[in-house]
């Protein structure tokens, strides 16, 4: 008799388990009604572990801090003698490294022919130097670009062609 009453729970146990799932409604597993009067909605069961966890934020990412880097390029028309500086915190410390520079070949009257900021630049002469012909200086966000903005100010008269003779980039720091 014990045994058929255990086969009889058994048997109950074993058809009503599938419509456990049942009493959660219109709602999906690991969810029950919430709501009333025609206005519904599911809630996550507490303690099913199915809730998804609350999305950690990353911190914002710190400030970008840019500093301005500067350059210069002096020279001499008497002894071609030149100076050249790049990186310098301020124009007017870039201005000074390169004066300096270009009298430390013995000019005395050297002048900036150039100053550039953030960028890069390129100083292009002749490879002859014939009636007419002029030296370029580009400026670019690239020593290619600042060379091929150079190319388009050098003249050569003579066709020879223009040549690099500085190239250098002062980009902003952070």
């Amino acid at each position: 008799m014990i045994e058929k009453i255990a086969f009889v729970v058994l048997l109950a146990v074993s058809v009503m388990l599938p419509f456990a799932a049942g009493a959660e409604g219109r709602c999906p597993p690991g969810s029950y009604p919430v709501g009333g009067q025609g206005v519904g909605g599911c809630a996550p069961i507490p303690g099913r572990g199915n809730a998804q966890p609350a999305q950690q934020q990353a911190p914002p990412p710190p400030p970008v801090w840019s500093h301005t880097r500067y350059g210069a390029i002096a020279m001499s028309p008497s002894t071609s003698a030149a100076g050249v500086a790049a990186e310098q915190t301020s124009s007017e410390a870039a201005a000074a490294v390169a004066m300096k520079d270009c009298q430390r070949e013995g000019a005395r009257d050297c002048a900036l022919i150039a100053e550039y900021r953030n960028q890069c630049i390129a100083l292009l002469v002749p490879r002859a130097w014939p009636a007419g012909a002029k030296g370029g200086i580009g400026h670019g966000l690239t020593p290619e670009l600042a060379r091929q903005d150079a190319q388009k100010k050098c003249i050569d008269p003579a066709g020879s062609g223009c040549t690099a003779t500085y190239e250098a980039c002062s980009f902003p720091e952070r």
